[in-house]
Order: structure tokens, then sequence, then C-alpha cells
């Protein structure tokens, strides 16, 4: 699914759809092997030698977030330089090694290493490199927001697909399960994906595009707010499995959860998507949003001895939040100029995921040392600087040409 496009706009070729289809298709899988083990992991990490620390529950968690940041912008330049897919290749297979890994693993050490390794392999900016190779300017941005919504639609899923993989194949089967899936990846890298018909943009990113986009105030709201939302995502995630489980839901059973609730949040912000792409609605969108993933948030905090007021908290946290992880690609893409993009990619990239960490780690050290208010606490911090950072935001479409002339 993509935003409907204005009437005069160039529709997408066959071969464009073709590559936005295949490329958003990786990255979800990326995504899948980060998301499925959320609702699980926290439980079966219990059963694991050293697993009783929360701590390193939530560095486990968020050991594959911390790789993919640190190596985001290296793999990107990589994919500059040796072209796209022979890096994506080898991203592909790292995080096949890594899952394999992870699913032989007999204690929380080594299971910090597999998802160490899974990270390791990061793909996401060379997969977005080569999105834009292959679509023009004026499709661009659809091709994008494709992505942004697999983002969303993975991270659905994936909550409900582990609880029952769970009682299938146990957490074990699930790493090994997303191994299998990145190998399947790397044939349809081969033969869905296209090779660009113009010769690709591989030239060596330029320091100074790099230095622009870190010194530019609005973008690093944007990165910010990437940031931000992962990790209260991921620091919730080491409290809610716990959560169900004390009212009395084992955790094969959580999709019980998770489905209705996933199902109701999409239907509640598709309307808001389709405004995604309105210059002068995307702001105080984005803006609103956060506001609801605040009240989501507290809800939650508030909901832990109620399952009926639980499922209404989630559902108004998880239609902000896929609301927000379908738009923020696209805005990235809209804040920033042509020839800075490719590094505007990158920074978000590795924001994503170093919030990945950060939340699943801090997370887990607050439940050990501080107890569960400290976690929903440290949530609603983020949220709330990021509410802040966004209302001085300039609409994108007024600050992407002030920006494209220099005026950051």
């Amino acid at each position: 699914m993509t935003n409907p496009a204005p009437p005069n706009a160039p529709r997408m070729t066959p071969a464009e759809r073709r590559a936005a289809a295949s490329l958003a298709g990786i990255y979800g899988l990326r995504l899948f092997g980060m998301f499925v083990i959320l609702p699980v992991f926290a439980l079966y990490a219990t059963t694991l030698a050293g697993g009783a620390s929360h701590t390193l529950v939530g560095v486990a968690l968020g050991a594959y977030g911390l790789t993919q940041a640190l190596l985001q912008i290296p793999f990107g330049w990589a994919s500059d330089r040796w072209g796209r897919k022979p890096v994506i290749y080898s991203g592909l297979l790292i995080f096949a090694a890594g899952s394999f890994m992870a699913a032989a693993a007999q204690d929380i050490a080594w299971v910090i290493a597999g998802r160490c390794l899974q990270g390791a392999g990061a793909v996401s900016a060379a997969v977005l490199a080569l999105t834009a190779d292959l679509t023009r300017d004026a499709v661009r941005t659809r091709a994008m927001a494709a992505i942004g919504i697999t983002i969303g639609a993975t991270f659905a899923a994936s909550l409900v697909i582990g609880p029952v993989l769970t009682g299938w194949i146990g957490v074990p089967g699930i790493f090994a399960l997303t191994g299998l899936l990145a190998l399947a990846a790397m044939a349809v890298v081969r033969f869905a994906v296209p090779m660009p018909e113009r010769p690709a943009d591989v030239r060596e990113s330029p320091p100074a595009a790099l230095r622009r986009v870190v010194r530019d105030p609005q973008l690093l709201r944007l990165s910010y707010g990437t940031f931000a939302l992962h990790a209260a995502l991921m620091a919730l995630f080491t409290r809610l499995p716990f959560a169900l489980r004390d009212m009395g839901l084992p955790s094969e059973r959580h999709w019980v959860v998770y489905l209705p609730v996933l199902a109701v949040s999409v239907a509640l912000m598709l309307p808001f998507l389709r405004q995604v792409d309105r210059a002068q609605r995307s702001k105080p969108l984005m803006n609103g949003a956060v506001i609801v993933l605040l009240a989501g948030i507290a809800g939650i905090a508030l909901s832990l001895s109620s399952l009926a007021t639980l499922y209404v908290a989630l559902t108004v946290f998880f239609a902000a939040f896929n609301l927000l992880e379908a738009m923020l690609p696209s805005l990235v893409s809209k804040y920033a100029a042509a020839e800075a993009r490719g590094a505007a990619i990158g920074i978000n990239s590795s924001a994503q995921f170093l919030g990945a960490f950060a939340g699943a780690a801090v997370g887990g050290w607050l439940a050990e040392h501080a107890g569960d208010t400290a976690v929903f606490v440290f949530c609603l911090g983020l949220a709330a600087a990021w509410l802040v950072a966004t209302a001085t935001m300039a609409p994108p479409g007024r600050y992407a040409r002030n920006y494209s002339m220099g005026e950051t």
C-alpha cells in the first residue's frame, strides 16, 4: 500500500513498483529479526543461564540495535564504493550467521553474541540507497513511504506471530527461522530486484554532506524522534510480557492481546497516513501523534492490573507508534536536500537502532535496580522531550527549499 499520488503526479513504472516492493520486503525482514522476539524473549531468557538478570535480558534484546547503529554508515559507504547488491548480500549472510548462533545458545551471553552478529549485517542504509537508485525523484517519496509502511506492518505481524511461533518451535526455532529467511532474501535480491537503468550515484559520500546533516537542527529533531520512538518501544517490552503473564496469560497466548490491539490501531491510523505527503499537514500530524504516544505510555503504566484497560492503552500507543514509524522515513526525505539525503537517511537509520539498544538496555537496568515505575517514567521522558523538540520545527515544504539553498 502506498499513499495516493496527487492528480498530476507521475505514476511509478512497473520496474519501480517491483523494486520498491522487493526492497521493502528485504528491509522488513531485517526488522522482523528484531521485532519477532519482543513479546516472548524476556520470559524465555529466564530459562537460560544468566537470564535472571533483567539488565542482561535488556542487553540481549537491544544488542542487535547497537551493532546496527554502529555499522549503518560504514555499510552505506561500502555500498557507494563496491555496489549496493554485494554489500546487501554480505549483510544478509552475516545476519543469518548471527541468527543461527542465537538459536544454538545455551546461556544469555551467547544469545547476546548472536544478537550482536545479527545486527552487524547492517544493510538498511544500503537498501534505502538502492531504492533511491531505482526510483525517480518524482516518485521516491512514495517508494520510501512504502518502506515505512512495511516497517509498521512487520512490527504488527511480529507481535502476533512471535507468541504463536513460540508455541510451535520455541524461541531457538524462531532465531533459526529468521536465519533461513535471510538466506532466502539473498535470492530475492538476486532475482527480483532490478539493476538500475541508469548509472547509480556510486560515489563516496562527501564529508561535507555528513557534517551538514549533523549540524541541521530539523534533521536532528527527526533523528531524535526516531531514537525516542524505538527506545520507548524496547523499554516497554522489557516489562510488558511479565505484566501479561501476571494477568494469567502464558507467553504462547499473548497473541490474543496483540492481534486485536494491532488490528484496531492500524485501522485508526490509516486515515491519517494519507495526509503524510501533504506538506502543511505533516508537521501537525507528527506533533499530534507524539501526544497520543505519550497518552498511550501513561495509559499502559496505569493499566497493569486490568487487562481490559490495558487493551485500550495498548491500542492508543500502537496507533501512534505505527503512524510515526510509517511517516518518519518520508519526513527525513522531505527535510533533507537531495545532495544530503543519503547521509540523512544513514544517520536516521543509526538513530533507530541506537534507540532500540538504549531502550532495551536502560529499561532492563531500571527494572532490575529501580522497579517498573522507573521504566515508564523513562519512556514518558523520551516522548515528552520529543514533543518539545518538534514544537518549533518548520513545515517541511518551506524548510526544504531554504535548506537546498544552504539556509539551515
